[in-house]
């Protein structure tokens, strides 16, 4: 049976990674590009913070091609559906008939991704939906993979958070009511190593700053 193209949003970080290994298992999809947003005055990732150059060695370890769609500081929805379906369209013409991505539970989001991909005639695919946050997060560590926190939300998580590798340790310290996965949106992290990887992502944490609310630490290349 021939397998659907699709393309994986790629954020670089944990929910993502743990949606590729499953696409990968279940083998009835065939990943063509890892499809990341990237904020054009800082050359990042949006929200995450991440350097474009650490995600280009994330896909070159993963072996996809990355397709980034750059977006304006302060986007609104409306330019960003524009972007997103300009570069989603050029895959449709090449059979690429849905995008995956790595939510777990939130309605909103599901719904306003699953709206955005009508409009270019592809679906919304989410491997990991409805599954335990709780579950999730520690499969991730017991699998073998590695991550950093790059980004908290200072609301619920001080900046001592940032920085911190994910493991058993980082799971049982999260404060009452911080969601394992970070699902709500009071972490993000950056994947280094894993299953899915041929090689190791090494990086070293840079300045930690807080921006909006939100701490930010600067991932620095380290090729040593």
């Amino acid at each position: 049976m021939k397998k659907k193209k699709i393309i994986l949003s790629w954020s670089g970080g944990k929910d993502c990674a743990l949606a590729c290994h499953l696409i990968q298992l279940k083998g009835e999809h065939e990943i063509v590009a890892l499809l990341t947003t990237i904020t054009e005055p800082y050359n990042r990732v949006s929200m995450h913070g991440v350097p474009r150059a650490l995600i280009e060695q994330q896909a070159e370890s993963l072996g996809y091609p990355l397709e980034t769609v750059y977006i304006p500081q302060d986007c609104t929805n409306q330019e960003y559906g524009q972007r997103m379906e300009k570069a989603l369209l050029r895959y449709k013409e090449h059979k690429v008939t849905a995008v995956a991505f790595g939510d777990v539970f939130l309605e909103d989001v599901r719904r306003y991704r699953e709206q955005n991909l009508a409009r270019a005639g592809m679906e919304a695919l989410f491997p990991l939906w409805g599954q335990d946050t709780g579950e999730l997060a520690g499969e991730f560590v017991d699998m073998g993979f590695e991550a950093i926190i790059t980004c908290t939300d200072s609301r619920v998580l001080d900046s001592s958070f940032i920085g911190k590798n994910i493991d058993r340790d980082f799971i049982s310290g999260l404060p009452s009511g911080v969601d394992p996965c970070g699902e709500n949106g009071e972490f993000h992290s950056f994947v280094l190593n894993g299953p899915i990887f041929s090689r190791k992502i090494r990086v070293s944490a840079g300045e930690v700053v807080l921006r909006d609310s939100f701490y930010f630490c600067d991932l620095l290349a380290n090729d040593t």
